[in-house]
């Protein structure tokens, strides 16, 4: 009978909830993931589908979602080169609660506007 080995971890953020959010919750990781869903595309058709983000934003969350395991990134040694971007096991995973959290937002907006609308007045 062998002992199963337990490695310890430290985490830089011990709270998992705030780490994980920390991270995906910001303006536009959640569009990109939405944009590879069930598709793998290159830096430039990920600008055109997001639209308003600057270049240097993108790139800047598209190395922190590849960091934290949500997307890959291949480069293919072509000239000029090419890089395309697609979905981890991990980033399809977060779709479906994505998708929940997406539909929960669209059906409550309007209680939310109204609510902050009441607020500004009071």
């Amino acid at each position: 009978m062998s002992e199963k080995s337990e490695q310890h971890i430290e985490f830089d953020q011990p709270c998992p909830i705030r780490d994980v959010l920390d991270r995906i919750g910001d303006q536009w990781s959640l569009l990109i993931l939405e944009a590879l869903k069930n598709r793998i595309l290159r830096f430039n058709e990920l600008h055109r589908e997001i639209g308003d983000i600057s270049r240097q934003v993108l790139s800047r969350t598209l190395k922190r979602l590849e960091s934290d395991g949500y997307i890959s990134r291949t480069q293919y040694p072509e000239v000029p080169p090419r890089v395309e971007y697609a979905l981890t096991d991990l980033g399809s995973s977060f779709l479906v609660p994505m998708q929940q959290l997406v539909q929960w937002a669209d059906k409550n907006h309007e209680a939310i506007y109204l609510a902050r609308k009441r607020a500004v007045e009071v």
